[in-house]
């Protein structure tokens, strides 16, 4: 068995504007996350970011949310990797998927950035691909042209009950990901959502 994750970092942009975009998606898994393990985010300036870590019985875990901007990503998750000397394997990378459709869950490990500016900041700053990804879907808007647009503005009432359950769903397995059992993990996450 491989080991497991030691540090879940969601991806989204900061401040009031972005909160409740579709970009943010990353953001709102660790915010539930925290919500439901009853574990406080606090600013930690060393790491450009805000830090929480969680102890469950399957081991210790932290939780980050980069206070830079998408695009600069990897700048935050580099210090943090580096100071806790975290392995790219050891760490999860949970982001908004526009390949999926919204409800939709996937965790991969490795792959390109597929256009994703925070995954490719991250892949440049870490050096390496061998991260997993927790990918949450948020639909396509159909045209390519349309996706700023479309990542930074909000879900429809319906999209955002969907991503809520899909985010439910992989907070339900955090123990997995703790303990490495990313086979099992993929089964129960892929398996329920379509």
């Amino acid at each position: 068995m491989e080991q497991g994750i030691r540090c879940i970092i969601g991806l989204g942009n900061p401040g009031e504007k972005y909160r409740n975009t579709r970009h943010n998606a990353g953001f709102w898994f660790v915010d539930e996350l925290a919500r439901q393990h009853g574990v406080q985010l606090r600013p930690e300036n060393k790491f450009f970011g805000q830090l929480a870590k969680l102890s469950l019985p399957a081991g210790d875990c932290w939780l980050f949310q980069p206070a830079t901007f998408m695009n600069r990503s990897g700048q935050a998750t580099s210090a943090l990797a580096h100071f806790y000397r975290l392995a790219p394997e050891q760490i999860l990378v949970a982001h908004d998927e526009l390949d999926l459709p919204a409800g939709s869950v996937r965790l991969k490990k490795g792959g390109g950035h597929g256009g994703h500016n925070g995954l490719r900041d991250i892949i440049s700053a870490l050096g390496s691909k061998d991260f997993y990804r927790l990918r949450l879907g948020i639909g396509h808007p159909g045209d390519r042209n349309q996706v700023t647009d479309y990542v930074l503005s909000r879900p429809s009432r319906e999209d955002q009950h969907k991503i809520e359950k899909a985010i439910e769903l992989a907070v339900d397995q955090t123990e997995e990901l703790i303990l490495g059992n990313y086979q099992q993990l993929m089964n129960q996450l892929h398996g329920s959502t379509k």
